[in-house]
Parts: C-alpha cells; structure tokens; sequence
C-alpha cells in the first residue's frame, strides 16, 4: 500500500510539472493588444483604397481647379499658359456676368420648391407600398425603374419631346393667378415646378427606397398598442412614423439637394460647360463659377440640415429640466447649509 501512495504522489507530481519540466516546448504567451492592432491594420487596408481615390480623385482636382480659378489659362498648341490673376475670375463673374447670379437665384428657388415636393411624394408611396398589397414587388419596381432607365441623354430627349409635364395642367392659368400675388422670381419657381412636375416625380425612386426600409424598421406593436389606446391613424402618423423616421427625412432632403444639384439637366452645370469652352472665359473663368457654385449648394445643404435636424423629443427635454432643477434645488440647500453654519458661529461667538 505504501508503494502504490509513493507511485501516486509521483505521478501527480508529474502532473502538476510545467510543460517546460516534461520536455514539451513552451507555448509563447499572447502580447496584449495583438487582435486590437490585427483589427486596426485590417481596418486600415480596407480604407485605404477609399483613401487614395479621395486624394486621386477629389483633393487634387479640388486644388487644381482652386488655382484654375485665380489664373487666366490659355489653350495653345505648345501647352497651357496659365497667368495668375487672383480674384478677377470672381468679382467679374458677380458684377460683369448679369446671367450667373440670376441663374443661381432661380436654381435656388426651384430647390426650395423641388425638394418638399420630391421628399413628400416619396414618402406617401413608400407609406403605400408598405402596406400589405398584391404585386408589392412589381410596384416596387415601377417606381424605381425611372431612376435607372431615364438618365443623361434619355432624360434631355424626353423633356424636349414634352414627357416631364403634365398635358391636362394649365400652367400659364396658374402663372397669370400667381402673378398678382407673388414677386416674379418666385412665380417663374413655381411654373417652373409645374412644367416639369413629371421629370421631379421621376426624382423620388431612391428616397422611396430609403423610406420604405426606415418603416420596415417600425415594429407593429406600436401600432397595435396606439391602436388599442384608442389612436387613429391620422395620430400613430404624427406620433409613431414621423418621429422615428425622422433621420430619413433629414438624409433624403440632402440627396435630394446634392441630386438636383449636379443634375444634367440643370442650367448652371451646362454654364460651366458652355464658359469652360468659351474663347473669352476658358477654364479659370469656369472653375470660379464653379467654385461660387459649391458654395451656395453647400450653404443650400447646410440650411436644410439646420431645418430638418433632429432634436429631442418632449421626454427627453422634460428630463433635461428636471435635471437642471435638481441641481438648482442642491445648490439652494449647500447655500442654506453654509448660511445656517455662519449664523451657528455667530451665535457661538457672541455666547462667549
């Protein structure tokens, strides 16, 4: 019996050696932060190639056209001869150029008009193919086909043949009742709208679908809990759909502007083209009409973010005030503590 203890105690400390005691190689511990520098570099070599393409394709463009835009550049048979002018190219533009700032002026108008316009009927139909209706994916379909067939040539094609209006509608009725009541630029928006109200309905194929995935996000319990509560439809729209696709709202409305914005059919795109080619303007002229133009679709971007941002909800402002009262509530009592324990040394002190 004593064998067998002395063999057991042997073997367990066998056991309990380290692998490096039984002749086995030892495993090499692990350095912390190994997978977390693997995820970063993966991460790196995955923007890397959206890295390049900015610095290839946007910042050295945006800065050769920078320096296009405060040169006068002549095309000659032995090269460019670009000759800096500085701000010539701009001040020309604003008060030589009487087209360009009326061009803006409208194109701006027209988007103010265009984008609710778009932004709301993409919504309604994505409201509707939401619902549980036959043939969903054919409708699907049907409303998001123009955004693929109708484009460039084909979309220049169709509204000179007369396709983007709509034949029963009398605009100039319309332009002759707005005119009295409204300044000239804003009615010429408004026909404007109404010309080619087709052409911007073929606008809204992707805001569907952007709205069409947000409200597949909505569960149905909280309609079905509105619904019991004795809310109608018109009220679950207002309180349930609206807010939680609010962020939506906020993402189309700025495709929107940047779609309409670099559109082939709008005017000041086929300016800058018309001024890049022109004997007297040529490529300076063109990117300071350019460089003018990005900026008011970038201010135009911004004003529409500022509109359409989302903010808090009723709850969330009611907990903020209540936090604030709070710590108005605990700066009143250390006030009351400290003034109680002046008056106790006062009275301490005059007891004396």
């Amino acid at each position: 019996m004593t064998e067998i203890k002395a063999e057991n105690t042997v073997i367990s400390e066998k056991a309990s050696l380290p692998k490096e005691a039984k002749g086995q190689k030892p495993r090499r511990k692990r350095r912390a932060g190994t997978l977390q520098r693997r995820e970063a570099i993966a991460g790196y070599l995955f923007v890397l190639p959206w890295v390049i393409g900015v610095i290839a394709f946007l910042i050295m463009p945006l800065s050769n056209s920078f320096q296009f835009a405060l040169a006068s550049i002549k095309m000659t048979p032995k090269g460019r001869i670009i000759s800096f002018v500085g701000s010539h190219n701009f001040t020309q533009i604003w008060f030589e150029d009487a087209s360009f700032p009326t061009t803006i002026w409208s194109y701006v108008l027209n988007t103010l008009l265009s984008v609710p316009v778009i932004v709301v009927f993409a919504l309604i139909i994505a409201m509707l193919l939401n619902d549980k209706i036959k043939l969903k994916g054919v409708f699907r379909l049907i409303f998001f086909l123009p955004v693929i067939v109708v484009s460039g040539p084909v979309m220049g094609m169709l509204a000179d043949q007369g396709a983007a209006t709509v034949p029963s509608m009398n605009v100039t009725l319309i332009t002759g009742l707005l005119s009295g009541v409204l300044p000239g630029s804003i009615v010429t928006a408004i026909t404007s709208l109404f010309e080619n109200m087709i052409m911007i309905l073929w606008y809204s194929g992707v805001q569907i679908l952007i709205f069409l995935s947000a409200l597949q996000k909505i569960g149905s319990t909280l309609y079905d809990a509105a619904k019991i509560d004795g809310g109608s439809g018109w009220e679950c729209f207002w309180k349930i759909t609206l807010p939680t696709i609010k962020p939506m709202l906020l993402l189309n409305a700025v495709y929107t502007v940047i779609f309409l914005s670099n559109n082939e059919q709008n005017s000041i795109i086929v300016m800058i083209q018309d001024a890049m080619f022109a004997a007297s303007q040529g490529y300076g002229y063109a990117s300071a009409m350019a460089w003018l133009y990005s900026i008011v679709v970038t201010l135009l971007v911004a004003a529409v973010g500022i509109v359409l941002m989302t903010r808090k909800d009723a709850y969330d402002r009611q907990v903020a005030r209540m936090k604030r009262k709070h710590r108005k509530d605990a700066r009143e009592v250390r006030k009351i503590r400290r003034r109680n324990r002046r008056n106790e040394r006062k009275i301490a002190s005059t007891a004396r």
